[in-house]
């Protein structure tokens, strides 16, 4: 399978860049796919991190607005993970060390990675690299992030049974949480056993 790019230019470029794309790509039936059109949306690789209290079963969120929900019935304050996007140089792991502190307050004594992926493939390539920190989560908590980035972000502390009931309700409704929690209720034992 292969693909042949015929035409790429910036069309934006701001907080994200969008690039229109002329293309064309292998068909599963054989021969090649007519020209196809495509803007994509480019930002560059993020980091993530469930922040995990193996000793209490707790866990560190921030709640935060996001323009993305503002038009969503249920609110634009989404109950998320601590992330924040790789600048260059940086590793994935270094990202959500620092944002941990800058958005939460909260030094990570150690990390498992739990894995890569493409956050929305058909319109950005935008790659999310997952991981699952120890913390200690007493004394947790209020108000924080960067104020020259425009952050305003609550720290919420609760209990891992809470943060799957919020999966049910709907109260966490963004994919980075979403599998994190699911991949804690597969891990939760195994981790458990690691790190106390």
């Amino acid at each position: 399978m292969q693909f042949k790019v015929l035409k790429r230019e910036q069309c934006y470029q701001g907080f994200f860049s969008i690039d229109s794309i002329s293309l064309q790509h292998s068909l599963f039936a054989g021969g090649m796919s007519q020209v196809i059109s495509r803007e994509i949306i480019g930002k560059g690789g993020a980091a993530a991190i469930l922040l995990y209290d193996p000793a209490v079963r707790k866990l560190v969120l921030v709640e935060q607005f996001r323009v993305g929900a503002m038009d969503d019935s249920t609110g634009a304050w989404l109950t998320e993970l601590v992330a924040g996007y790789i600048e260059p140089g940086e590793e994935p792991e270094q990202v959500v060390r620092r944002e941990a502190i800058e958005e939460a307050g909260c030094p990570i004594e150690e990390t498992v990675f739990i894995g890569k992926y493409y956050v929305s493939p058909g319109s950005t390539s935008e790659r999310m690299t997952l991981y699952c920190g120890k913390v200690d989560s007493s004394n947790i908590g209020g108000i924080h992030g960067l104020e020259e980035e425009g952050e305003d972000i609550r720290v919420k502390v609760v209990e891992v049974e809470q943060a799957l009931g919020m999966l049910q309700t709907g109260e966490i409704n963004s994919a980075t949480p979403w599998i994190a929690l699911l991949w804690l209720q597969a891990n939760e034992s195994m981790l458990r056993d690691q790190w106390l």
